[in-house]
Parts: C-alpha cells; structure tokens; sequence
C-alpha cells in the first residue's frame, strides 16, 4: 500500500492498481515542515511537534516531510535547537513512518555549492540519523547540480527522489518538462517530484506534464508538490492524479491555505466516489488537525499577512516561504508598506536573470535584490549572491541574462562568467572544514557539528555555545496571546490580577509578580 504505515524498505513500490477497485493514492504531510516554512517563517520549535507525532505516525501516510528546506537555519539561528537531534527525535517518535526532507542538492541546506566531498557526508550523515525520502532539486533546474547529491543518496541505499521546480516562463513548456524528467531518471531517480512552490501550476499543465512523463517513461512514481496561494491548485492536483501522479502533498486543514498548501482533509474528501482513495485515518487526522490548531496561535507574530487567494501571483510568482520572509526583511527596514511594489519588481529581475525558478535559494537571491531594486533604486546595489547568479556560479539559468546586470556584476565582483559545473571549480574542502570547526567553543567534534558549521559559518559558532541552553524564542503561550489580544481590542480596560514578569540580573533569572492597583 502507498499509504502503508511501515516498509521503510520498500520506499518507492507501487502497487499494482489494476488488480484493484480502487488506485490508492499516497499522502505526504507537511506540517512538520513547509506548511510552517510558507505560513510562519519556519519558527516552529520541535516542542510543538513531539505531542502530535505519534498519530502522524499511524495515519498512513506515504511519508511525513519534516526536515531540510529552511529548518535546518531556523533552528541554529532562531530557536538555539540542534536540527540533527530534531532529526533523531522524529525518527524515535515516528518509527513507521518513512521520513522525507528537502534537499537542495549541491547548495544542501545553505546558500552556496559545496564540493562533492562535503555533499557525500551530508546525505551520509542525514541518511544515518534517520531520513528515508530525499527529495533532491535545484532552483535552476540545472541538472549537473543534482548529480553527486543523488549519487550520495543511492549509495546509502535511500530513496532518491528527482525534482522538477515547475515554473512558467516563455522558455519553460510541456515538452521541457519532460525532458529534464527523463534526466533525472538517467541519475537513478525512483520517483519524479513534480515541485510547483509558488502555487502557479493550473490544472491543465498539471495533467499534461504528469501524462507525458507517464507516457514517455512507463509506470514511474510521481509526486505532485504545490501551495495553495493562487486558489486554483486543490484542482491541479485532482488533474493530476487523472493524469496517473501517484503521492501528492499536503498539510493538515489548520496548517494550510493562504502562502501554505492544501488541507490534507480536502483531499481525501475530493477524492470520495472518484475512484482514488488515500487510506488515510480520518480520525488520527482529526487530532492532528486540533494539536495544529492549538499551537498555531503561539506565533501569531511571525504569520504571513496573506491568509487567503492571491491571484498577482501568478504575475509575481513569489513562492509561499519566500513571502513570509520577505514581508518581514520589509519591516525590519521600515518599509513594510512596499510589499507591492517589490512584488511587481520580483519578476522583472528574474527576466533579467534569465528566467529561473523562484526556490530556495535563488528565490531568496531575487527576491533580496528587488528589495535592493525598490529601496535603492534599480541596480545601484547588486547583493553578492545575486552578481554570482548573474555571472554563473550558481550554474546554468534557462533564458540569456541581461548583458548590462552581467556587465554590473563582472564590474562589481572582480569575477569573470563561467559555463562549468560551479563544484568543480570548489577544491576539496571537508578536511579544512573539520580543523576549522574543531576550534570552535562548543563544538562536540562529531561529522554533524562539521556539517553544521560548514552550511552556516557565521551563525553555527554561536549555536555552539548556546546550545546547551536548551531551545529558546518558541513563541508566545495561549494565554499571551489572549491578554495581548484583550488588550488590543480594549477588551481588559482594567487589570484585575497579578502579572508576572520574568527578570534577568546577570546569571539569575527572578519571577516579579505585580499586583493591580
């Protein structure tokens, strides 16, 4: 069964749907992963995940993703946690269940190439500590930069999963699609992730790209992955399924929508009398769904503005995790107010760039710039990443760049275009790496802690010595966001009980109570 709840060794089988009623249809939930990334900046702290663990566990699901993407960094950077103990916590809590993360092949979970050598100890480690499902992409489609992290995820015996980032451009169609499936297959993929992260995939292209990879490779697993943001997707991933997809993603009801994806509970709903079923436990997915509904009011404060259908972007095409973060790099300047026209700015730059997809990281690299664009004035500044972007070394966009940004670039860098695998221009550099994280404070010695620095040198040597602290910054209790809420509304016109503070002198922490005039 695709939605079986054990066989970590058979990842990948699909039954054969013609000996049966009914084709089953396999669920990944994302609630521990991108539904959080898209709706509240990733601030999710693995303490509001323990609880709900074991009925994910046992609702069926063909996987549960919830690691990579931007996980990893929020742990380090915002909530003091260690990712990998966050992966090894999920493999105790969800022993059933086969684990997937997202995987931005030769970038890892940072922002720049890695050399091969660090990419192998990277799925190694990951493989090791727990995860079944790599779910492997590059934000440029570019497939030289899959190769190697595939490669490291067949040799641990995992499932390797290749990923195309569906976008739409005058230079992206049906027939490229294909294609670039059928390269993945070449690299031993044993599924095809069809990735649509910014919710533009409507539900002809959606059927059309499935039936043709179907019908050019044969019986091939295809996941479907797509937000919710546009309104039109629910029915994009119903063509889909026509199509033949077999897994499509969703997140449970009080955890989707808006920038997020959609609810898992829909699904199976839209699915009754069609001849599709998911075998997904409906009551298991109702405690999901109240757990969900209970914590999510605790980061109220870093919720995305957008909480129903946008249709600019199909315009913009700004994907669900990029616009929660941008909005908040807009107020952290002041700028809050600018999200429109920095939205109208996103896909002139992209053109500029030569049309890529907007994903992780060149969605973060374009999207920085149009702010850049918009604060600033049109290419008076060039980020760093972006110049790199322009000049090659994230590798190979689909469309030409604009002569005069790779003029800009050249000029402000120092560097000149290259048409190579951008790795291999990267010396082996896993050995350096360990003498360097070896004298950081705090570092524990082990492959993981390597790795950690490796992707983020300049906020892991802190993580270092905090990280005995404990997690930290994990949003507010129900009941602060009630009286703030009471407050704001002017619900509370008097205090009426004590109030409690929390004051720190030096090393010793002290509980003030105030009582109410």
């Amino acid at each position: 069964m695709l939605g079986g709840t054990t066989g970590v060794d058979r990842i990948g089988s699909v039954p054969d749907t013609k000996q049966m009623e009914t084709k089953q249809i396999g669920v990944t939930e994302l609630a521990l992963r991108d539904a959080h990334q898209s709706l509240m900046a990733t601030r999710m702290a693995m303490e509001d995940m323990v609880d709900v663990c074991e009925d994910i566990d046992r609702a069926g699901y063909w996987s549960v993703e919830c690691w990579g993407g931007a996980t990893f960094d929020a742990c380090i950077r915002f909530l003091n946690e260690d990712p990998w103990e966050r992966l090894r916590t999920f493999r105790e809590l969800m022993p059933n269940s086969r684990l997937q993360m997202l995987l931005r092949g030769q970038n890892l979970l940072g922002y720049r190439h890695y050399g091969d050598g660090v990419v192998d100890k990277f799925v190694e480690k990951s493989a090791e500590n727990g995860m079944d499902v790599f779910r492997v992409f590059d934000a440029l489609n570019d497939p030289r930069n899959l190769e190697r992290a595939m490669a490291a995820v067949r040799k641990t015996g995992k499932h390797a999963q290749g990923t195309i980032c569906y976008t739409v451009s005058p230079l992206h169609d049906t027939e490229k699609y294909v294609q670039l499936a059928g390269r993945l297959l070449d690299m031993g993929a044993e599924s095809i992730a069809l990735k649509d992260m910014a919710a533009l995939l409507k539900p002809q292209p959606a059927y059309d790209i499935v039936k043709g990879i179907k019908d050019t490779y044969g019986d091939v697993q295809i996941n479907v992955h797509c937000h919710s943001t546009t309104g039109v997707t629910l029915v994009s991933l119903m063509k889909a399924i026509e199509a033949g997809a077999d897994v499509v993603d969703t997140a449970i009801s009080s955890m989707s929508l808006g920038p997020g994806h959609n609810p898992t509970e829909s699904l199976i709903e839209m699915l009754e009398g069609t001849g599709y079923s998911t075998g997904v436990d409906m009551e298991r997915l109702e405690r999901v769904r109240d757990h969900f509904a209970e914590v999510r009011p605790r980061y109220a404060e870093f919720m995305s503005a957008i909480t129903g259908v946008d249709t600019d972007i199909f315009k913009s095409q700004i994907p669900g995790g990029m616009i929660s973060n941008m909005e908040s790099q807009l107020k952290a300047q002041g700028a809050g107010d600018r999200v429109k026209e920095v939205m109208e700015e996103v896909p002139r730059v992209r053109e500029d760039a030569g049309f890529p997809p907007l994903v992780t990281p060149s969605s973060q690299i374009v999207g920085t710039q149009a702010v850049f664009n918009v604060l600033m004035g049109r290419y008076k500044v060039l980020t760093g990443e972006f110049a790199d972007l322009m000049l090659g070394y994230y590798g190979e966009c689909p469309g030409e760049r604009s002569a005069e940004v790779t003029a800009l670039a050249e000029e402000q860098t120092g560097k000149s275009p290259i048409t190579q695998r951008p790795a291999d221009l990267i010396e082996p550099e896993w050995e350096n790496l360990r003498v360097e994280a070896a004298e950081l404070p705090g570092a524990d010695g082990t492959d993981e802690d390597v790795l950690t620095y490796a992707m983020f040198p300049g906020v892991a040597p802190k993580f270092f010595t905090t990280r005995h602290e404990g997690p930290k910054n994990v949003g507010k209790t129900a009941e602060q966001v009630k009286k703030e809420a009471d407050a704001a509304s002017g619900a509370s016109k008097a205090i009426r009980e004590p109030i409690k503070y929390n004051v720190t002198v030096g090393d010793h922490s002290h509980t003030v109570s105030v009582e109410p005039a």
